[in-house]
């Protein structure tokens, strides 16, 4: 792995830890850190994992808050998430 791959991906986990976006839709908590087994996928354009989909599924009613956040917004923004998302079967947000 590269070091500015190692670098992008060690941020996009810092974030996912540490940014905990409050209760958005009725019945979905919504956490970044949820979608921390996307990391790998987004930070280096892989295939999701079954867990990264099942997790992107569960918070789909909290991409559009992601995406105001504008620590997250990069990460949800990224072609490489747009991706992922669509790997997954989830559609990209229209907010």
């Amino acid at each position: 792995m590269t070091m500015k791959k190692s670098v992008v991906c060690a941020v996009v986990l810092v974030a996912l830890l540490l940014i905990d976006v409050g209760p958005l839709a009725q019945a979905v908590t919504c956490s970044a850190v949820q979608l921390a087994p996307c990391a790998p996928a987004i930070t280096s354009a892989s295939r999701p994992s079954p867990v990264c989909c099942t997790k992107l599924k569960e918070q789909k009613p909290c991409l559009c808050g992601y995406l105001k956040d504008p620590n997250l917004k990069q990460y949800v923004n990224s072609p490489n998430a747009k991706k992922v998302l669509s790997a997954c079967g989830v559609t990209y947000p229209s907010c």
